[in-house]
């Protein structure tokens, strides 16, 4: 079976480099908020272009952490509107509902999977104050036409980059864009933590203060609490584990995009439908998502033929029991897209004949 993503292997790979980590944490007698939390932050705001990082515990976190901030700041208030697009994976509405505003779902480009320009400017009302663009699949959103679109009309801009770690537009890595980026380091991303883990970029730095307050309890200063906080710091063992892996994201994103790049030249099939892409650089392939209107069958197929697959994802957010207040939305691109999507291997660790059989495999299908 050739398998999705191989954790382990991926991690086999630096693992010495990963123990000595580890022990040098356990010899240091510090396991939160300490040197290694202090360094990875710093090397990775660098990596992304910013001035701040924050660890957190999650990627959901992240998110949700950075709307907190901007209620503190006055930035934003409950039942205030945010644009997301419909077909996101259901963390980047838990952010919005969590803080008490209003998720505002949207089309997505069907071909990008990704914000819609026009799309913004359609959905945009007097309670709108935020746009949410996630740059699905590991492709960059159109950030400077969104970037536009929020300087227009006074808005902030929260980017979702849980899936696009190292994506670039006009020089410009993600999480630099926006008024911040969110992170997640969960395993199976292209910077992945040993666990969970995640990280806020930001220019801002008083929305940095913030948040560096609210994850730790809402202490700015020990023993003092300004606001009602929670308990959401990236501990010094996954933060060690994050920067030996920070050194080689650039080469894993170049075996992603090879193999990417085989796929688009080499997979021919009418029955399949490939990404769409215009500049490889834009796009780090955390997932490599074809279309098709007979994914049953094709799923079926490639378990047949030793290829594991995955479906991301079978339900939109919308149409999910928690969410049943909006499962009369009427969103027919995104709809037609959970039926359609399925991803198929693309990890760094793939051998020359693994790349080789999901080619041979997908130009064989037929029904």
């Amino acid at each position: 079976m050739i398998p999705f993503l191989d954790l382990k292997a991926i991690n086999n790979q630096y693992s010495e480099e990963l123990k000595e980590a580890c022990s040098r944490v356990i010899d240091s007698g510090w396991y939160i908020m300490g040197d290694e939390l202090t360094a990875f932050e710093r090397e990775f705001a660098d990596y992304c272009g910013s001035e701040y990082a924050i660890g957190v515990a999650n990627g959901l976190d992240a998110l949700t952490l950075t709307l907190r901030a901007w209620k503190e700041m006055g930035k934003i208030q409950d039942g205030d509107e945010v644009i997301v697009q419909a077909n996101t994976y259901i963390a980047s509405v838990l952010a919005i509902t969590e803080n008490n505003l209003t998720p505002i779902l949207i089309e997505p480009n069907p071909d990008t999977y990704n914000l819609e320009p026009e799309a913004i400017r359609r959905a945009i009302t007097s309670k709108t104050k935020v746009i949410l663009p996630v740059h699905l699949y590991g492709k960059i959103s159109p950030m400077d036409e969104i970037i536009q679109i929020a300087n227009e009309f006074g808005l902030l801009v929260l980017e979702d980059c849980a899936q696009s770690h190292g994506a670039i537009l006009d020089g410009k890595k993600c999480g630099s864009w926006g008024g911040a980026g969110a992170f997640s380091f969960y395993p199976g991303k292209n910077l992945g933590a040993l666990g969970d883990a995640g990280a806020i970029t930001t220019n801002d730095e008083s929305l940095c203060e913030v948040i560096r307050a609210l994850r730790n309890y809402g202490s700015h200063k020990k023993y003092e609490n300004r606001y009602k906080g929670v308990n959401s710091r990236l501990d010094e063992i996954q933060a060690a584990m994050l920067r030996v892996k920070l050194n080689y994201i650039e080469e894993e994103i170049s075996k992603r995009r090879a193999i990417a790049k085989r796929y688009i030249e080499e997979i021919s099939n009418e029955l399949i439908i490939l990404p769409s892409v215009d500049s490889f650089e834009s796009h780090v392939w955390h997932l490599f998502v074809i279309k098709t209107d007979f994914r049953s069958e094709l799923k079926e197929y490639l378990d047949s033929s030793g290829i594991d697959s995955l479906i991301h994802y079978p339900i939109a957010p919308h149409k999910q029991p928690a969410y049943s207040e909006y499962s009369d939305l009427s969103l027919p691109v995104s709809a037609r897209l959970h039926e359609v999507v399925l991803s198929i291997p693309i990890s760094p660790m793939m051998s020359d004949e693994e790349v080789n059989s999901v080619i041979e495999s997908l130009n064989m299908f037929r029904i």
